[in-house]
């Protein structure tokens, strides 16, 4: 029977177009993925105030204790709460919800069941008993203890609680309209630095006043054992937490750098988006990295001697101008695709080099002017910038533009060849790009005008109730053009949008400084590889190496790569004599006057090479040094404190 209705079906089968055959002979059929998280909506959300309470004190296992207790309205059968996924300031998908375990959920303190969404994972539906007036849920959040887990937050003597990491919402609603009341449980001893209102302390709880999920998730929290608070002026605190008293003893002569930090910043943007701000610092080698914005606050982690040892760590602090300038450059003004409802929709990063790189500039600019890093290193840090965009293979094949996406699909992880792959490049090399429209401003206008300018009148918040203001690329031209009439859309487009684009040195150039090669590193990268306890021969043979002569990069197309040294080899000895720092760099040294290539033993693996390299460049670090002939160069007048200028 079978093959009679086949055979009957034949010519019909034979005569049709392929694309008109029954797919059923070809293998199977898509599955429909059915939607079941509801899309937010500009409403309240009907339940009422959210309690949130996180116990924070087991700093020994690092477990943050959550109890979230959620009203339902009435009528309400079903509810889906959301994790955070696409978190502000990270730029992509970062919400760890693997650290959320353990959790259980209770209607009117009767077990419910929880399911996940299998297609939107950070989902978690709810069916609920009729007459359901409360849920409760309770779960943990686990901090990493190690590195290799993820981000540390809590350690001993210190904690970072971001709320997105240990809280859920309820989907359909934009976050702005969701209301939650916060209290935490630290530690007994500890102080706590935020920048929520209405802080209320009962013994070792803290609570907070009711505010809304997004103000919230902007507001995060350091506490530590050991604490102490500057009023740097102009509303604005520096709360630091350090992993020993000691590490708080900051010399009185240092706070007017600070200070001067928040007027400058005030004075290039004008009126601040915030009523108060709060820097909140880790000085620590034990709590994870970070640096990240807020609207009110910024989360920075400092190495422990940063403030105390001013001189020897000048080059760590730069993360504290950058974070100040974002108020005002990515929470307050904020590109359009990147501003989204609440925590699920994806963030488009398509303008990232004014997001990130106008405000590395700035945090450049910022930092010179104030002092809270001295001129000679943030002209290290510009100079180690252009070098590594001088000779960069990526630039041939990937433009800037592109490296907006990277913070979605390559989450930060080590490349294997990252000088050809590129990274997050809109930071340093738009702010190059950045610098060079400054030039191009003050040449323009006889000096009359800079990007000073341009960013005192988009950036600075207009004095009404308004918490973001978004825009899209053609008011970053207008804006510009409103202090310079100049062709900047076809500026900024081909040297963000198009590949293969000469080296962004037009700025430097312009400015009264070119990058030059000398044989000993600049202040900043000499300061940066003591920290690392690593040799930077990017430039010359290659090769960035650990104290114990381990590869930690490879640049495409250089010397080392071209003699097939990776990542992950380890030079065991060189010329014959066991690996040192000083031992390579005289063997480099030698071979400028000498034929013979460098010879090195390498292990990989269990393997042992010996490997030629031909090279007879010398040690090359970069250097900015001001053109000559030229008395003050742009670049330094743009480096001068404003706050002089004006008389103050």
């Amino acid at each position: 029977m079978r093959y009679l209705v086949l055979a009957a079906l034949l010519p019909a089968l034979c005569s049709a177009p392929a694309a008109a055959q029954p797919t059923a002979l070809m293998g199977p059929m898509a599955t429909p993925i059915v939607a079941t998280v509801p899309d937010p909506v500009d409403r309240p959300y009907p339940g009422g105030t959210i309690s949130l309470d996180i116990d924070a004190s087991d700093t020994t296992r690092g477990i943050y204790r959550v109890t979230e207790t959620i009203p339902v309205a009435p009528g309400t059968s079903r509810i889906t709460l959301l994790f955070p996924e696409w978190l502000p300031g990270t730029h992509g998908p970062r919400g760890p919800i693997a650290e959320l375990v353990d959790l259980r959920m209770t209607a009117d303190g009767k077990p419910v069941t929880w399911t996940r969404d299998p297609v939107e994972v950070y989902a978690f539906h709810v069916e609920l008993p009729a007459g359901t007036r409360e849920l409760v849920a309770k779960f943990l959040h686990t901090s990493p203890l190690q590195s290799s887990e993820g981000r540390i937050t809590m350690t001993q003597e210190m904690l970072n609680l971001q709320w997105e990491k240990m809280s859920l919402y309820p989907a359909g609603h934009y976050v702005r309209r969701i209301r939650v009341k916060p209290a935490v449980t630290f530690p007994k001893g500890w102080t706590a630095a935020t920048a929520l209102d209405g802080a209320r302390v009962s013994g070792s709880r803290v609570s907070w006043d009711e505010t809304d999920y997004e103000t919230l998730v902007d507001s995060p929290i350091f506490a530590g054992l050991h604490f102490r608070r500057w009023d740097l002026g102009k509303a604005t605190g520096l709360n630091v937490v350090a992993d020993a008293p000691e590490l708080l003893a900051m010399e009185p002569k240092r706070l007017p750098a600070l200070s001067a930090l928040v007027e400058e910043a005030q004075l290039v943007f004008g009126r601040p988006p915030f009523d108060r701000y709060e820097f909140l610092v880790a000085l620590s080698d034990r709590i994870g990295g970070i640096g990240l914005e807020h609207l009110r606050s910024s989360e920075n982690q400092l190495e422990p001697k940063a403030l105390t040892d001013w001189d020897g760590y000048d080059w760590d602090r730069n993360v504290l101008p950058h974070e100040l300038a974002h108020a005002w450059n990515g929470k307050f003004r904020r590109p359009a695709k990147l501003w989204t409802p609440d925590y699920r929709q994806p963030m488009q990063d398509n303008l990232l080099w004014v997001y990130e790189g106008q405000t590395q500039f700035w945090g450049y600019v910022l930092a010179a002017r104030s002092g809270v890093q001295t001129r000679e290193t943030v002209l290290g840090m510009l100079a180690t910038q252009a070098a590594n965009y001088s000779d960069q293979a990526g630039r041939a094949w990937r433009s800037v533009e592109d490296t907006t996406l990277d913070p979605v699909f390559a989450a930060r992880k080590p490349k294997p060849y990252s000088s050809l792959a590129r990274g997050e490049d809109y930071y340093n090399e738009g702010a190059l790009i950045w610098l060079e429209a400054d030039q191009l401003i003050r040449a323009g206008t006889g000096g009359r005008k800079g990007l000073d300018d341009f960013a005192r009148a988009f950036f600075a918040h207009p004095g009404d109730g308004r918490r973001q203001s978004t825009y899209e690329f053609e008011e970053v031209v207008a804006g510009l053009d409103a202090v310079y009439s100049y062709d900047w859309a076809t500026f900024l487009r081909q040297r963000i949008e198009l590949p293969g684009q000469p080296a962004p040195l037009g700025g430097l150039e312009r400015s009264g400084y070119r990058l030059v090669w000398k044989d000993q590193p600049n202040s900043y990268e000499k300061a940066r590889m003591a920290e690392d306890r690593s040799l930077s021969l990017v430039h010359s043979l290659g090769v960035a190496i650990g104290s114990e002569g381990e590869v930690r990069s490879v640049r495409w197309g250089s010397p080392a790569f071209d003699a097939g040294i990776v990542t992950g080899a380890k030079i065991v000895a060189v010329d014959g004599m066991a690996y040192k720092g000083d031992i390579i760099q005289q063997a480099i040294t030698r071979a400028k006057s000498s034929a013979q290539p460098i010879e090195l033993l390498i292990r990989r693996g269990e393997r042992y090479l010996t490997v030629k390299v031909p090279y007879g460049g010398g040690l090359r670090w970069p250097w900015l040094e001001r053109t000559p002939g030229v008395a003050q160069a742009p670049l330094d007048r743009l480096l001068s404190p404003r706050r002089n200028a004006m008389g103050k």
